[in-house]
């Protein structure tokens, strides 16, 4: 496969040269260090490297920079303004949905494109959404909460 000069990241153009079949996520981590997305199991599996391409939960590590052309990839950097938090980030550290935060970022992002389709999912809603998203210290229940009070922070923001 050809180069890969640049990648439509959060919002900007961002310049590289990598070889098109190496993965999304080792290029948002190693080359425009992005380290957010996290490496779990390098086979699509657990759901840590999941980042949106074109608003679209996907698994970084199964897709080749060259298959993601001019999309726009958004990864757990991206939902932030500034130093202020994104709600469903916010949310997280309210309800304290993590212990060591490996899976955060891929909870959030697989969390963040549920609400992008559906703004006010019913719990089973949202296990489905997480479902290949794998926490290993269980905080599954305050997952599934924080996404909700997510949800509602960003109903109480539109109004």
């Amino acid at each position: 496969m050809s180069r890969v000069t640049e990648l439509s990241v959060n919002g900007k153009t961002l310049h590289c040269d990598v070889d098109g079949e190496r993965s999304l996520l080792s290029v948002l981590r190693d080359d425009l260090d992005l380290t957010g997305t996290k490496y779990g199991c390098g086979e699509g599996q657990c759901g840590a490297c999941t980042v949106l391409l074109d608003g679209n939960a996907v698994r970084s590590c199964q897709v080749t920079a060259g298959n993601v052309g001019r999309k726009n990839v958004t990864t757990i950097e991206g939902l932030a303004k500034g130093e202020t938090l994104h709600p469903l980030q916010q949310a997280f550290l309210d309800v304290e949905a993590m212990q060591c935060a490996f899976c955060t970022s891929g909870m959030i992002m697989a969390g963040y494109a549920l609400l992008q389709r559906k703004p006010n999912p019913s719990d089973d809603e949202i296990r489905r959404s997480l479902n290949g998203n794998i926490c290993r210290c269980g905080t599954y229940p305050r997952i599934v909460t924080a996404i909700r009070q997510g949800a509602k922070m960003l109903q109480g923001a539109a109004k």
